[in-house]
């Protein structure tokens, strides 16, 4: 609790068996529940998540990504969430830094934070971050910046913190159950003026960090192309 806001982190969870029990280790005291939601792991992440004490919820079938943080989401709102942060459980991102998306937003500086992973290229290279994908992200943000007037130095992020009225404002049951549930929730949030604030965010790429392969991003890279533009020329999620 900070605050007096009720604070759950949310792990969208594909076969992170390996990974998280370090991810839950750095999750700082401020974390007043964490949710798990598996997505029909074939490893033992349900065992190791209910070993660690965890709310679980398991789906009968595979939901994808975005499928699985709507149930990430809605089940922290269930459970009284006032403001609710997504972190990876593969340890990609840091989950130390959960406080500090928090406090920013219970100190009503922000609706939504974002964890920004580029501050220069050269950090998110040496980090392990593939040139496609570094190259890609650029250009992807570049253009939602554009159509959207705002200026975020990442539109990709997979570390997110969002405020109880803002996932209670977006039409999430309408949206994707791919990759590309994250663009269209942050171009629901700028339609609907919300403040967006970034911090950054150092990550870590290693073999048992989750990645999508060379053919989904490029399905997600242009369906977020086609987002960006619909928003540009008029057209609101």
């Amino acid at each position: 609790m900070y605050a007096g806001k009720k604070i759950i982190v949310v792990l969208p969870a594909y076969n992170a068996a390996s990974t998280l029990e370090r991810t839950v280790a750095d999750l700082p005291e401020i974390t007043d529940e964490i949710i798990l939601v598996d997505d029909k792991s074939h490893d033992e992440t349900v065992a190791v998540a209910k070993r660690l004490g965890l709310t679980v919820f398991e789906h009968e079938q595979n939901k994808g990504y975005g499928g699985n943080q709507k149930t990430c989401y809605r089940l922290a709102l269930e459970h009284g969430a006032d403001i609710v942060v997504m972190v990876h459980p593969d340890y990609q991102y840091d989950p130390r830094l959960v406080s500090y998306f928090a406090s920013f937003i219970a100190d009503d500086h922000f609706d939504v934070m974002l964890g920004s992973r580029i501050r220069t290229r050269q950090e998110a290279l040496r980090g392990g971050m593939p040139r496609y994908k570094y190259y890609s992200n650029r250009f992807l943000t570049l253009i939602e910046n554009l159509a959207t007037g705002r200026n975020l130095s990442e539109w990709h992020t997979g570390m997110r913190a969002y405020s109880r009225v803002v996932l209670e404002s977006l039409d999430i049951n309408k949206m994707s159950d791919d990759f590309v549930f994250d663009s269209q929730a942050l171009l629901q949030i700028c339609a609907r003026k919300w403040r967006i604030g970034e911090i950054p965010v150092p990550v870590r790429y290693f073999p048992e960090a989750s990645s999508i392969n060379w053919k989904r991003s490029l399905r997600y890279g242009f369906s977020t192309l086609g987002l960006a533009l619909a928003y540009f020329f008029g057209h609101r999620p």
